[in-house]
């Protein structure tokens, strides 16, 4: 079972108990968030597509740690201008921990629905 949720702005492909590094969150080490912005939820060959979002459907984390990310060179140079200049960056991630995902309600669309239809 997989889900697709959005966070930071972006998509992540998540499973139960699966570790990945998010946008930073506004949560401390060890406590729980839920994610309630689920954008699909695949169990087998039964796919359930939200429009956008699936309604009560939620993806359960631990926050497992706040980090910074490696250090990119940022680099703005004129050839024959003799201007070069280098700065660097580290973004900050959250560390999370999937712990669980639930589908509460049923959803609107799913293969199996437009199987039956056509």
């Amino acid at each position: 079972m997989y889900a697709v949720i959005k966070s930071g702005g972006k998509q992540y492909k998540v499973e139960e108990g699966q570790t990945l590094r998010l946008e930073t969150l506004d949560v401390e080490e060890g406590k729980k968030v839920n994610f309630d912005q689920v954008l699909l939820i695949a169990d087998g060959d039964k796919v359930t597509v939200g429009a956008p979002t699936i309604k009560g459907a939620e993806v359960a984390a631990e926050v497992v740690g706040h980090g910074r990310g490696k250090k990119l060179r940022v680099i703005k140079f004129r050839r024959r201008k003799n201007y070069r200049r280098v700065m660097g960056h580290r973004q900050d991630y959250t560390q999370v921990k999937i712990t669980g995902i639930k589908k509460r309600a049923a959803a609107k669309k799913t293969t199996d629905d437009k199987a039956e239809a056509a």
